[in-house]
C-alpha cells in the first residue's frame, strides 16, 4: 500500500504527497476529467499537463469499456498512451452513468479487471450511487452493496484502489461507509454528492462531510467526486478534501458560462478585462462573444480550467499561511448558499478542535462567522474552565492588587468583591493576563480601525505616591506569568514554576513578553501567540513537575537515539501522546521509561499518531546535545562617546 504523506496542515486541510506508479500527486490537487475519445476532448491532455501545470487527471473507464474501438486500443496501448498523458491517471467506474441511466452493462468485477488491464494508476470500485433524497432502506442497501463490492475489488486488485463513501443524507450511514472504505481503500472518495453541488445545497454537504470525517483514515487522501468549481475549493478543503475532479470547465464553456472564484457569470455580460490568466492574455473574455462557436468554447474552457488551477493554488498557499478559514469566509461571502454551508461547518466545530493548530501568526476577522471558528470555540472553552478552576486549565493562585497597582489600566470592582482586571475584546471580557494569548492577542478586526473606539481612554486610577514603580511592574509580571503557566499546564505547575523566579524580558517596542530567563539562560521563548515555549532548560523543569502523560509524546525505542541527538521524529515512531496536545503544540518527547529526549513541535494531532507511516510527527526544537541558548548581556557603551574610534 502506497502511503499518503502529510507535509503541512491547517486543521483538516493538508498539503501532502500521494505516490502512484506514474508519479506523485501533490495535494490538494484538481484532477480534470479527460474524455477517452481525443476528438471530444476540448483541451488536449498534454496541454492540460504542460501549460496549466495539472499533473494528474481522471477519465471514465466505463466509457472506454463500452466503446469497442477505444477498449481495444486501451488494452493494446495502455491508458496513458491512449490519452497522451504521462502523469497519474485515476479511472472512474461508471457509477454516475448507472445513476443517470439506471444501469450499466459491465459488472463490478469486470470493470475492476478492465481498469487493471489498461494500467489505471488509481482504479475505482463500481459503487451504488445513493441519491441524497433516498429512503433509509435504499441508502442502507447501497452502503452494504458498495462495501461488498469494495472488499471483492480489494481481493482482485493489488494496485491503488479508490473506495467510494456513500450513505445518502444519513450521517450514521456516511460514518459507517467511511469506516469500511478506510479498511480497504487507498483513496477514500466521497460520492453521491453531485446533486448537492449542482443545487448549491452546501449546508447538507457540510453535514455529510462532518459525519464522515471522524471515520476517514487520516493517512489516506480524500477525494470529493464532482467538485470542480473554484467557488467550493476552500470550503471543501476545510473538511480535509485532498482531491477534486470535474468536467465542469468544459461543461460550463459549452453553455457560455464563465467560472470565477466568486461564482459563475454569463459570457455575454463580461465587458471588462476581469481576468489575466494565460488564456485571457491571449484572448480577453470581453472579445470572445463574437468568435466562432468552436473557438469560443475552447478558449472559454481554457479560462475555466485556469480559474480552477489558480484557485486551488490559493488554497494551497492559505494552508501554508494558516489562513484557510479566512479564504473560505471570503468565498462564502460571494454566495448565500455557500455562506450557509460554512455556517453549518462551524456548528460542527467540535470535530475540528482536535486537529486545530495551537495558534497561527494572526487572526484576521473576515465575516460574522469569524467569531465561530474552531480556534475561538477552543479559546472560550478553555477560558471558562480556567475561570471555574476545572479541567486542565486551572485558575491560578490570584494575587491581590490594589487599584493603584496598575496605573492606567481599567478595573471592574464591586463593593466587598475582589478586583477583576479585565478588558473588553471582540470575544467578550478577557483577563488582562491573557490578552496576548491567541486568538485575542493576534486579533485583527474592524475594532482596530474604528476612530470612536480608538479615542476611548481608560478610567484614571489614583496612584499611590509612595509606591515603587519597579515593585508594581514586578507584581504585574508575577501575575502575568502565573496566568500563562496555569493556562498551559495547570495551577499546581504554575505555582511550582513561579518559585523559579524567572526574569521576564519584554519587547522594547511593544511591551509584549518575549522570553523568560534564569541564570543567564533562556528557559522559555514566547511567540506571537503569547504562549511560553520551553527550551531544553525549561523542558527539564516541566518534565520534573508535570506528571506523565501530560505534555508528552512517547517515542518508539528504535527512534530514541536519533531523537535525542536532534533528528526529526517521524510518524511511524510516535507511539502515544497527551490528548490535550494539538498540531503546533510544544511537546516533551520521552522514551517508554519517561526519560526526556527532546522538545518538539507537533505536526500531527494526537489521534493521528500511529496512523501515518510516512512524514513528520514532530520537529525537534531543542534536545540534550544541542548548545544551550545563552543570554548575552549587552556591553556598556563606550565612554566618553566616540572613544572607540580614537587612537592611542
Amino acid at each position: 500500500m502506497r502511503e499518503f504523506e502529510l507535509l503541512e496542515r491547517d486543521g483538516f486541510a493538508r498539503l501532502g504527497r500521494f505516490p502512484t506508479p506514474h508519479g506523485t500527486i501533490e495535494t490538494p490537487a484538481l484532477l480534470p476529467v479527460l474524455h477517452p475519445d481525443a476528438r471530444r476532448q476540448v483541451i488536449p491532455a498534454r496541454e492540460i499537463r504542460d501549460r496549466f501545470g495539472l499533473r494528474a487527471a481522471i477519465t471514465s473507464s466505463y466509457i472506454l469499456w463500452r466503446s469497442p474501438e477505444l477498449r481495444a486500443r486501451a488494452e493494446a496501448e495502455g491508458l496513458h498512451r491512449l490519452l497522451d498523458f504521462d502523469g497519474p491517471l485515476m479511472t472512474d467506474s461508471g457509477a454516475f452513468q448507472q445513476h443517470a441511466y439506471g444501469s450499466v452493462e459491465a459488472g463490478p468485477e469486470e470493470i475492476i479487471d478492465f481498469q487493471d488491464r489498461i494500467g489505471s494508476d488509481i482504479a475505482t470500485v463500481l459503487d451504488i450511487f445513493v441519491e441524497p433524497g433516498a429512503s433509509p432502506e435504499v441508502a442502507q442497501r447501497g452502503v452494504e452493496e458498495t462495501a461488498l463490492r469494495a472488499r471483492k475489488a480489494r481481493e482482485r486488485r493489488s494496485g491503488l484502489l479508490a473506495v467510494p463513501v456513500q450513505g445518502g443524507s444519513f450521517p450514521e450511514l456516511r460514518y459507517r461507509s467511511a469506516e469500511i472504505a478506510s479498511e480497504v481503500g487507498d483513496l477514500l472518495a466521497v460520492g453521491g454528492v453531485v446533486p448537492l453541488l449542482e443545487q448549491y445545497r452546501f449546508p447538507e454537504l457540510a453535514q455529510l462531510l462532518l459525519a464522515a470525517r471522524p471515520a476517514l483514515a487520516p493517512n489516506r487522501p480524500v477525494h470529493l467526486f464532482g467538485a470542480g468549481h473554484p467557488v467550493c475549493f476552500a470550503f471543501a478543503a476545510l473538511f480535509g478534501v485532498d482531491l477534486f475532479d470535474s468536467s465542469s470547465y468544459h461543461k460550463f464553456a459549452r453553455r457560455d458560462a464563465v467560472m470565477l472564484p466568486e461564482g459563475t457569470v454569463p459570457l455575454a455580460s463580461v465587458r471588462e478585462p476581469i481576468c489575466d490568466c494565460l488564456a485571457c492574455q491571449e484572448l480577453p473574455l470581453a472579445t470572445l462573444a463574437g468568435r466562432p462557436p468552436e473557438e469560443r468554447e475552447r478558449q472559454l474552457a481554457r479560462h475555466n480550467l485556469a480559474a480552477c488551477a489558480t484557485e486551488l493554488a490559493r488554497v494551497r498557499q492559505a494552508i501554508r499561511d494558516g489562513t484557510l478559514w479566512e479564504l473560505a469566509e471570503r468565498r462564502a461571502s460571494g454566495h448565500p448558499a455557500l455562506y450557509q454551508g460554512l455556517k453549518a461547518a462551524v456548528r460542527g466545530a467540535r470535530w475540528f478542535v482536535p486537529v486545530e493548530p495551537d495558534s497561527r501568526p494572526t487572526f484576521r476577522w473576515c465575516s460574522p462567522l469569524s467569531g465561530l471558528r474552531p480556534s475561538v470555540i477552543r479559546f472560550l472553552a478553555r477560558l471558562a474552565l480556567w475561570r471555574a478552576g476545572k479541567g486542565p486549565f486551572h485558575q491560578y493562585p490570584r494575587i491581590t492588587l490594589t487599584p493603584g497597582s496598575l496605573r492606567g489600566v481599567p478595573c471592574a470592582t464591586r463593593e466587598g468583591a475582589p478586583i477583576w482586571w479585565e478588558a473588553a475584546t471582540p470575544l467578550g471580557p478577557v483577563p488582562l493576563e491573557l490578552l496576548e494569548v491567541y486568538p485575542v492577542g493576534c486579533w485583527v478586526g474592524p475594532e482596530l480601525y474604528d476612530p470612536e473606539l480608538r479615542r476611548v481612554e481608560p478610567d484614571p486610577v489614583e496612584e499611590d505616591p509612595g509606591e515603587d514603580p519597579d515593585s508594581r511592574v514586578a507584581l504585574w509580571t508575577l501575575r502575568h506569568l502565573n496566568a500563562l503557566f496555569a493556562w498551559g499546564y495547570g495551577a499546581s505547575a504554575a505555582a511550582r514554576l513561579g518559585e523559579l523566579k524567572l526574569v521576564a524580558v519584554r519587547s522594547a517596542r511593544t511591551g509584549r513578553l518575549r522570553r523568560l530567563d534564569r541564570d543567564g539562560q533562556t528557559w522559555f521563548v514566547v511567540g506571537n501567540d503569547g504562549i511560553p515555549y520551553p527550551t531544553w532548560a525549561g523542558a527539564n523543569e516541566l518534565h520534573r513537575i508535570l506528571p506523565a502523560p501530560q505534555a508528552r509524546v512517547v517515542v518508539a525505542p528504535d527512534a530514541v537515539p536519533f531523537v535525542e541527538s536532534g533528528r526529526t521524529l517521524f510518524a511511524g515512531y510516535a507511539t502515544s501522546a497527551d490528548r490535550g496536545l494539538s498540531p503546533g503544540s510544544a511537546a516533551l518527547l520521552v522514551d517508554q521509561a519517561d526519560r526526556l529526549l527532546a522538545v518538539g513541535r507537533l505536526r500531527l494531532a494526537p489521534p493521528e499518531l500511529g496512523r501515518f507511516r510516512r512524514g513528520v510527527a514532530a520537529e525537534i526544537l531543542s534536545h540534550a546535545r544541542a548548545p544551550r541558548l545563552v543570554v548575552e548581556e549587552p556591553s556598556p557603551p563606550p565612554w566618553p562617546p566616540g572613544a572607540e574610534t580614537e587612537g592611542p
